[in-house]
């Protein structure tokens, strides 16, 4: 992957539902009321949105690297968070955090059936689960897409982290940050610009400024602006398609992911395989921006 082709920014009106759940979300951490009862799991939230248009498919597929012809009458599951954050976004209202401090630690998608293409989205999102451990909280929120068609085809979790306040006179905990394994494979290499985190906030509706404003970037601790974690899951999910599964986008049932270190822009890494994990980084020994497992199976019927 090099320098990423034009993307409209008519994709960029597109949404609407995205920005005005950032916005509120932002919003109601600045008026700083917080519930102190969080009910686990939340109740479900439901909304059924409109099908995915299919030009903004087209696009994001060509800039994560795949091929649209691949995804004929699918929709992809790593596009959830398009779709999906808008719903999500309102189990953060009720957590007891400032949601400003709010990290996107991971996520697991599960594949249980193809999504069809042009069909409405049928969306059910739950807070399943807040880990505290005194120093960070990890909040687990699910979303199950289907449609009325191929109810519950994909269920992702989304693992927030939320940095707590050290206590007076506690020590820090220094963990060591993952690496790539000495001996895991090369499966792509990607050469990116500040420009795919431009284009992918246009392609998702994240347009978080520390993804394409390199002066608040700077502002909030980072060299420059760093990539989104799910382009670097798309691309690295993009890459196993092409290098591993032959185009046959059907093939992975499974992936988990943590990202791990900030990838700041411009970079060039590479997807690394080992057996089941991979792993996106500089090279073989070096650190590590994402790990994670994968399942291939074969789910054409």
């Amino acid at each position: 992957m090099s320098r990423p082709a034009p993307i409209p920014r008519r994709h960029a009106l597109r949404q609407g539902p995205v920005v005005r759940a950032l916005l509120s979300t932002g919003i109601a951490a600045v008026r700083g009321s917080r519930p102190t009862h969080v009910e686990l799991p939340s109740p479900a939230l439901r909304q059924t949105v409109a099908p995915r248009p299919q030009e903004l498919i087209r696009d994001y597929v060509r800039h994560c690297g795949g091929d649209p012809s691949w995804y004929r009458g699918i929709v992809p599951a790593h596009l959830f968070p398009q779709w999906g954050f808008p719903l999500l976004a309102r189990n953060l209202h009720q957590i007891p955090y400032d949601v400003r401090k709010v990290l996107n630690g991971g996520c697991r998608i599960e594949v249980h059936r193809p999504l069809p293409a042009g069909e409405r989205l049928v969306l059910e999102a739950v807070l399943e689960d807040i880990d505290d451990n005194g120093r960070r909280a990890v909040l687990k929120n699910r979303l199950t897409t289907g449609t009325t068609s191929t109810p519950g085809a994909i269920t992702a979790w989304m693992y927030a982290i939320v940095p707590l306040p050290r206590a007076p006179g506690a020590p820090g905990v220094k963990k060591e940050r993952p690496r790539v394994p000495v001996d895991a494979v090369e499966r792509g290499r990607f050469q990116l610009t500040p420009q795919h985190a431009v284009d992918f906030a246009v392609l998702t509706g994240d347009f978080n400024p520390i993804h394409w404003l390199r002066p608040y970037a700077r502002m909030a601790g980072f060299e420059s602006t760093i990539l989104h974690g799910f382009a670097t899951l798309a691309y690295a999910i993009e890459a196993l398609n092409h290098n591993r599964f032959s185009g046959d986008v059907r093939s992975l049932r499974t992936i988990d992911v943590r990202f791990t270190r900030p990838l700041i822009l411009p970079a060039t890494v590479g997807l690394y395989v080992r057996g089941d994990e991979l792993f996106v980084g500089t090279a073989p020994g070096g650190p590590a921006h994402l790990t994670g497992t994968f399942e291939e199976t074969s789910i054409h019927g």
